[in-house]
């Protein structure tokens, strides 16, 4: 039988980079002693009041089909939290649901890209959008960000890749994997350039109440943006509901429209319990990410305050979000080879960065994903590994 090439465009090397965190789950489920640090998901749970709300909807009989982009009020509730963010003039219907922010970048790619369009990305960049950009028949333009820069973006980089064909500029800040919150003034530039040469940009902002010392700018708030800026949100990380899977794309209502279109032929609407879930999560907004964010401050200072004294490791602090790049070249190992030699002999899961791109060769990614005990016992069995390999 011959099947699509369509969803051979989604296999890659980078969409292969979770075989290593496979292995592990499975031995976390037959009991095995091991410390599982390679996926966003943290351990604790979603907070009670959203877990009652969803549960109190289930049992009122709030089973049923939903309007395909997402009931009123909760998208209203998103459109006043982004409004407030950005001073745009944000309604509800610019506001579409979606499950997660990757499903976000699929039905936008879909959405705004064609054969033969360029998408500039700067890389290190999170695992799918490659996959979603090659969906739609476009072609992603990697620009490299300097490690020896903390991974910051150079602007000059992404405006020498530009092209007649380039359609739109993808970007996360705060970024997976890197921690990184761009700057004011890169955003500034960004978004010159999104003008003078008519292009979209997708602002992944999944991460945005997560950040520690950096403010977040959301870059649909500065001038002329707001008609060209999807802006990609969730719940998965700022109120751990990773599994809930909801998310949100905001942007022009006419692009919205197009999304809703995909959303009748792929989802059909989200559960109805989960949206009031949702809501309620917003509604308690204020209490629930400052408890997170002080939560993974202190793991981050944690892991950065004992790794980055072992000998031939490297540590960037983030300045948000649940994981740490962590250089390894120092051992001597490649990527490949440290992730799974730690993981055989020492049990603890991380992975790895070069996954992410090229950019990110020499590094893995930690995700600060347990309790604090649970991380200086990780960290203590990465010295431990890594000053055997020395000796």
């Amino acid at each position: 039988m011959k099947y699509s090439n369509l969803v051979e465009r989604l296999q890659g090397r980078r969409t292969s980079a979770w075989e290593i965190h496979r292995v592990a789950q499975q031995a976390a489920t037959r009991g095995e002693d091991v410390i599982v640090l390679s996926v966003g998901d943290p351990e604790f749970a979603t907070p009670a009041p959203i877990v009652d709300s969803a549960v109190d909807a289930l049992r009122a009989g709030d089973t049923h089909y939903t309007a395909m982009a997402g009931r009123e009020p909760l998208r209203a509730a998103i459109a006043a939290e982004h409004a407030r963010a950005t001073g745009c003039d944000t309604a509800s219907a610019n506001v579409i649901l979606t499950a997660g922010a990757q499903n976000g970048v699929f039905a936008a790619s879909l959405c705004l890209l064609e054969a033969g369009d360029e998408v500039i990305v700067p890389e290190p960049m999170y695992l799918t959008y490659e996959a979603c950009v090659r969906t739609a028949g476009a072609t992603l333009v990697a620009v490299p960000v300097d490690a020896a820069r903390a991974f910051h973006v150079d602007c000059d980089a992404l405006e020498a890749a530009l092209t007649p064909r380039t359609k739109a500029i993808f970007f996360a800040t705060p970024c997976n994997p890197t921690g990184v919150v761009m700057p004011h003034a890169d955003l500034e530039r960004i978004g010159r350039l999104a003008c003078e040469h008519d292009l979209w940009v997708l602002s992944d902002e999944v991460y945005a109440e997560l950040t520690f010392e950096r403010e977040h700018v959301s870059i649909a708030s500065l001038p002329g943006m707001a008609e060209r800026t999807v802006t990609l949100g969730s719940l998965s990380k700022s109120h751990a509901m990773a599994g809930w899977r909801v998310g949100w794309a905001i942007g022009p209502a006419e692009l919205i429209e197009h999304m809703g279109r995909l959303a009748l032929a792929m989802l059909y609407g989200l559960p109805g319990f989960i949206q009031q879930a949702a809501l309620t999560a917003l509604q308690h907004k204020a209490e629930i990410v400052a408890e997170i964010r002080e939560t993974y401050r202190r793991r981050r200072d944690v892991v950065f305050e004992r790794l980055h004294q072992v000998p031939g490791l490297r540590c960037l602090l983030p300045e948000a979000g649940m994981f740490m790049m962590v250089d390894v070249s120092g051992t001597g190992l490649d990527t490949v080879d440290f992730t799974w030699q730690l993981f055989r002999a020492k049990g603890v899961a991380v992975l790895d960065a070069s996954a992410f791109g090229d950019t990110a060769k020499g590094f893995v990614r930690l995700g600060l994903v347990v309790d604090e005990a649970r991380l200086i016992d990780a960290c203590e069995r990465i010295a431990q590994f890594v000053d055997g390999l020395r000796r």
